[in-house]
């Protein structure tokens, strides 16, 4: 029987040793179906997931992913991937999808809602996405804070910020992942230690892409993987009501 929410989260631990025993594909699958459903800002969807069976594949991984131990027993891993990159892509899909919902108007018959929403994937994510070797960024950042002298504007408009957003959604469909993993009784170990470029190697990733994380999969062995009960700070230093 699948887990509650609350069930998959208490259950879900970074397992670092798995048995021999395989998650059905398929059923891992469908739980990167469901990360697909997470937040995404702007809903571009900078993302792509790798999923890894083939035991060759699985080795190249291990030693890319410094032969920790939640690689070297992982039966399937996961390689969650920001593409930043194919914002172009991503926007025009996002626009053509608008239209459509619209019924494929003419532009001068669009609501004033629909235009809106049309002329921010065709105009606003272009001026803010648009960059050449850091520069219009950084000239887009001081004008921004400049207008934000007098009101309210967004701010994150250099390529590094654009990159932290685009983490920043991947990671959210991570953990949409794991939870579902959890869900069905499988086991999961996000790692950020790995050598990056290898990876991208391995899989032929394009040099643009980044890794946002290598998910190591399988069914842990016992609590053979699971070094330590879990613990946090206490949560009145982290919870702030205001009030």
């Amino acid at each position: 029987m699948e887990k509650t929410v609350t069930d998959a989260i208490h259950y879900r631990r970074s397992v670092r040793v798995f048995n021999n025993e395989q998650p059905d594909p398929e059923k891992v699958k469908k739980c990167i179906e469901n990360a697909v459903l997470a937040p995404t800002s702007s809903n571009l969807q900078l993302w792509e997931f790798i999923h890894i069976t083939n035991k060759d594949s699985l080795k190249k991984m291990t030693k890319a992913c410094l032969g920790q131990n939640a690689a070297s027993t992982a039966t399937q891993m996961v390689v969650v991937v920001c593409r930043k990159d194919l914002w172009r892509k991503r926007a025009r899909f996002n626009a053509a999808h608008l239209r459509k919902l619209s019924g494929n108007k003419s532009p001068d018959q669009y609501s004033r809602r629909e235009k809106f929403a049309i002329n921010y994937y065709t105009k606003l994510i272009p001026t803010i996405y648009f960059d050449f070797l850091g520069i219009i960024g950084w000239a887009k950042y001081l004008l921004f804070n400049l207008v934000g002298l007098f009101k309210p504007i967004y701010r994150q408009v250099r390529n590094s910020d654009m990159r932290i957003v685009a983490h920043k959604s991947a990671g959210l469909a991570a953990q949409n992942f794991m939870i579902s993993m959890a869900a069905i009784g499988y086991d999961t170990c996000p790692m950020e230690g790995s050598d990056t470029l290898r990876v991208k190697k391995i899989l032929g990733l394009p040099f643009s892409s980044e890794i946002n994380m290598v998910i190591a999969c399988g069914i842990r062995d016992g609590n053979k993987g699971i070094y330590t009960e879990r613990y946090r700070v206490p949560f009145e230093e982290v919870y702030k009501h205001i009030n």
